[in-house]
């Protein structure tokens, strides 16, 4: 009687998480699956710093690429939805120091304009946040005199990270 009860249990359990809205990240699509190419022009850069929208522009391509669920296309009129964005702010902002004053830690936002377009059907929106905000600390090396060659590092790696948050949300609709 025990075991019947205690798979009658784990029975109960399984039904209820299975349908409680967890799922694998990665594995759900709410993207219409008749969209099987996407192009991504270059974002526009409204801030000062120069590069980020091809740091950005790149990374969100090359995620979308990994994917595997769209076939990147150079030109939106060969594209069946095109991704158009603006770099609205930058911040890089030290949030920690060492005992002599360096910064040891930085905290790197960006603020995006994003917006996800239907290219077969008269560019309608399919997705759009006009105030996309992405922030990450990142540790720096305080052994390293080359603080510009640092920066840059930082700034291409929250670029891919940026991009994986993106595609995520366009993808699974988080």
């Amino acid at each position: 009687m025990r075991q019947v009860a205690g798979l009658l249990g784990c029975w109960v359990a399984a039904l209820m998480l299975g349908g409680c809205g967890y799922g694998l990240v990665g594995s759900g699509n709410t993207l219409d699956p008749k969209i099987h190419t996407i192009a991504v022009p270059a974002f526009v850069n409204k801030t000062t710093r120069a590069e980020l929208e091809q740091r950005v522009t790149q990374a969100v391509a090359e995620e979308f690429v990994s994917r595997g669920r769209l076939r990147l296309v150079t030109a939106p009129s060969d594209a069946d939805a095109v991704l158009r964005g603006s770099i609205d702010s930058f911040g890089l902002f030290p949030i920690a120091t060492n005992e002599q004053g360096r910064a040891t830690q930085y905290q790197i936002s960006i603020t995006a304009n994003i917006e996800l377009l239907d290219h077969r059907n008269d560019d309608k929106v399919l997705w759009k946040n006009d105030q996309y905000r992405f922030t990450e600390n990142y540790q720096i090396d305080i052994n390293t005199t080359d603080a510009f060659d640092q920066e840059t590092r930082a700034i291409n790696e929250i670029a891919v990270r940026f991009a994986e948050s993106l595609v995520t949300n366009l993808l699974e609709g988080f």
